[in-house]
């Protein structure tokens, strides 16, 4: 049994040398008390709880319920609907498991590692195979994988996944470390002092729990609106039927219950969830190939729909790779002492920092100097600083760098960053720095020239979502002209539009320049989030691509998070999607993955919808007319077989490019309720008139069966268009199955021959069903029409 913090305090705790750390020994030990680092939960769900929520279901149930009803009279002909729900059942167990065993393999590729200290060594672990008291190197990017106390070194932490506030907090040896919060600048060697169940976030994670999801995809949300409405209408008919059939209609227990089955089966979206569930389980896999990893399967539905994309210029439109082109001394004859300035400097800072890499790459020194101060770069303030012995240095963006007196070297920085350079400027602080700022004068002593080499692929995936119509905004925070200058060589529309973030001083000035602009330079992490939220308020749906910890908060707002495994541990710790190769140019697949899921369901729920609404309005209408169901649950499922279950499955699986359009439930519901409608005429008067001509109920009970496949393939037909070889396929196969399951199995699903006066009547009725489809397509359009009129209406009023 594991034990908890408290339990641990006086128990043969072991204070390590920050140098040395563990020993393996030790560590063994720690691991068999159970004090290891792991995860409150698994990020995915087990075998064992995907075979039971798959089983242990409410519509299983009812079937169960109604197997029993039927067994209970002998009616065992009309158990044909067992195959197909065990079927289903085995179908959505195995193809889970084989997503979650895809997914599993790909989640190894992206498992959380952290540096440790283990016997005098530095080595990479899991984050699960860390220890108490284990000693952890945290640098610039890391998310803090377990409450823990600061040895050595000084960071500056950002707590935001926790609190929601974005400052940035300074931490010294003593200090805590929160797990959850992130590096932003700085290195330091901490002591894990609270790991697995005891640490602070995994306490959040825990309490999390017992809250309510609330981030749920519209799709799975009115998905779970129709199946709760079913869920909770049919009970009530169900009993309501029986009870009408014994007194008012005086049929014989097995004829009554076999009626009601056939209506309550008629209501129930048998294989909807299933094909829910397969279709998002195989989407998954398709792009878990792609080195695509979902954190959250909401996000494959939110880009599919999205129409603003908001994109870093690092790592999505460049590569994560910077190079110093040149260096350029303000007085040319100080190049040389400005080079080895520089180099003194870059090589006194972390090495956790892409520029500082690039630039030691150009410098010739190779020995690490000792600063006695170092103030670590932020995205706050945009610069470094170092100071050797009396003499305070500083590089960054040269608008804060230089602040006041940097219109006076404008035009040459300009010069450089019309060329797509990425221009810092270093320089001497005479007044040193106070609180980890620069206050006084700076006096520049040169520049340097960063290029960023823009990505292959980039021009073809920005191409790709301006054709979809998708708006791409690029937020940096770098020098606007030179975000321009890269964006407009990765064609990306009205990229000559930018401005500089810094003059946006007000949120209406931002949402004024969210409308008129595309290029953002100078951005901070505060206003990035801005722009996200202003963007979500304009009824957009917005998907935000990032890699540094200075783009966790706006991720975090966004409709849908990108993040590249290359960036910061808290970047791809706070995304939905997570792209293992750093590969932008994948994005169209995955959008288009999106597309073909959601506009391929909304199709198929439209195929088992026309069932559930021609079932509960004709369960409705027998109520209110006292007459008895006229279907059998064996011809129900024929019909539901050959009509939707299996076009609706080889359908869900086809490619589908077009754009989302509308919200999922009435997208499903206009194209379900014409022929749900026409579907409940059609066999309302097959019964009337059957009634009047004293028609069987054998031969009307087959007629409505035929008139109700008729509507069915009338429904393929347009549903299937456009046509290709498989489509084809699959509605001649259907039709081939409903005539030969007619022919050759008609005591299987209760079919009889007819007799002339029904014929007749049968045909007569066919004649009407296209005109009557058309005319209730127009009625449920008017309708629709009309409700939308209201609302704008009602919008306008309230607006004005």
């Amino acid at each position: 049994m594991k034990k908890s913090s408290n339990e641990k305090i006086d128990i043969n705790r072991i204070t390590p040398d920050a140098d040395y750390g563990l020993t393996d020994k030790q560590v063994e030990k720690y691991k068999k008390n159970g004090w290891s680092n792991e995860a409150v939960k698994p990020p995915v769900r087990t075998a064992k709880e995907i075979v039971a929520e798959n089983i242990f279901t409410y519509f299983n149930l009812i079937f169960l319920i109604l197997t029993l009803l039927l067994c209970l009279v002998n009616s065992f002909r009309n158990l044909t609907f067992l195959p197909i729900i065990i079927a289903n059942i085995f179908i959505g167990i195995i193809q889970e498991l084989r997503a979650k065993k895809v997914v599993n393999k790909l989640t190894m590729l992206n498992v959380p590692q952290a540096m440790v200290v283990r016997n005098g060594e530095v080595k990479q672990v899991n984050a699960e195979d860390l220890v108490l008291d284990d000693i952890v190197i945290f640098k610039t990017g890391n998310q803090i994988l377990a409450d823990s106390e600061i040895v050595s070194g000084e960071v500056l932490v950002n707590e935001s996944l926790l609190t929601g506030e974005s400052d940035e907090i300074p931490k010294k040896p003593g200090d805590k470390l929160m797990s959850g919060s992130f590096i932003i600048a700085g290195k330091c060697r901490a002591r894990l002092t609270a790991v697995g169940r005891d640490s602070y976030i995994s306490k959040l994670t825990l309490e999390a729990k017992k809250m309510k999801n609330v981030e749920r995809s519209e799709m799975i949300q009115d998905l779970d609106i129709l199946v709760k409405f079913v869920g909770v209408a049919l009970v009530p008919i169900g009993i309501v039927l029986f009870i009408q059939g014994i007194f008012i209609n005086h049929e014989s227990l097995h004829d009554n219950i076999t009626s009601m089955v056939a209506a309550v089966l008629g209501m129930i979206p048998e294989g909807l969830y299933l094909l829910t569930s397969v279709a998002l389980a195989v989407s998954s896999m398709r792009l878990a190939k792609k080195k695509v990893l979902l954190h959250d399967m909401k996000s494959i539905e939110t880009l599919a729909r999205v129409d603003v994309l908001c994109v870093d210029k690092t790592e999505t439109i460049t590569e994560n790779k910077m190079k110093v082109e040149k260096i350029k001394a303000i007085d040319i004859e100080n190049r040389d002492t400005f080079e080895e300035l520089l180099a003194k400097f870059v090589y006194a800072m972390d090495e956790s920092n892409n520029t500082m890499k690039a630039i030691r790459n150009y410098c010739k020194q190779t020995s690490k100097v000792i600063a006695s101060e170092i103030i670590p770069f932020t995205s706050k303030n945009k610069y470094s600083g170092a100071v050797f012995e009396n003499d305070a240095y500083i590089l960054g963006a040269p608008e804060f760098v230089l602040r006041e007196d940097f219109p006076l070297y404008q035009d040459d920085i300009n010069e450089d960053t019309k060329k797509g350079y990425r221009v810092l400027v270093f320089g001497k602080a005479l007044d040193g720095f106070m609180d980890k700022k620069v206050t006084g004068k700076v006096i520049p002593i040169g520049y340097v020239l960063i290029t960023n080499p823009i990505r292959k692929e980039a021009p073809a995936t920005f191409n790709y979502f301006k054709e979809q119509g998708v708006e791409v905004k690029v937020i940096s925070g770098d020098n606007p002209q030179t975000v321009s200058e890269i964006s407009k060589k990765a064609q990306i529309e009205n990229a000559d539009l930018y401005i500089d973030a810094t003059k946006l001083e007000t949120k209406e000035e931002l949402a004024e320049a969210v409308k008129n602009y595309n290029i953002f330079g100078r951005v901070t992490p505060t206003q990035k989030r801005e722009i996200i939220r202003i963007l979500k308020e304009q009824g957009r749906t917005v998907a935000m691509t990032g890699d540094g910890v200075n783009d966790v908060l706006a991720l975090k707002d966004a409709d849908c998070s990108i993040a590249m495994a290359s960036g910061s541990d808290a970047a791809v710790y706070s995304s939905q999607v997570v792209l293992l190769e750093s590969n932008f140019s994948c994005m169209p697949d995955v959008v288009l993955e999106g597309r073909r899921v959601v506009n391929n369901i909304q199709r198929s729920a439209s195929l088992f919808l026309v069932k559930n609404i021609f079932s509960f309005f004709l369960s409705m209408l027998a109520v209110i007319l006292s007459f008895t169901y006229p279907l059998k649950p064996a011809q129900v499922s024929l019909i539901g077989m050959f009509t939707i279950g299996i076009p609706a499955f080889f359908l869900a699986l086809q490619p589908n490019k077009e754009k989302i359009e509308g919200r999922f439930l009435s997208n499903v519901l206009l194209r379900a309720f014409p022929a749900g409608i026409t579907d409940v005429i059609v066999v309302e008067m097959m019964v009337l008139l059957a009634s009047m001509f004293e028609i069987k109920y054998a031969d009307y009970s087959t007629a409505s069966t035929i008139l109700l496949s008729i509507v069915g393939l009338i429904v393929l037909y347009k549903t299937c268009k456009p046509f290709n070889v498989l489509r084809v396929t699959v509605y001649v196969g259907c039709i081939l199955g409903l005539i030969g399951s007619c022919v050759f199995l008609p005591w299987l699903f209760g079919i009889t021959l007819p007799s002339k006066e029904c014929i007749v009547l049968l045909i007569l009725i066919a004649i009407t069903i296209n005109t009557l489809l058309s005319f209730t397509t127009k009625i449920v359009n008017l309708v629709r029409n009309g409700f939308i009129k209201i609302r704008n209406k009602i919008k306008n009023i309230l607006n004005n």
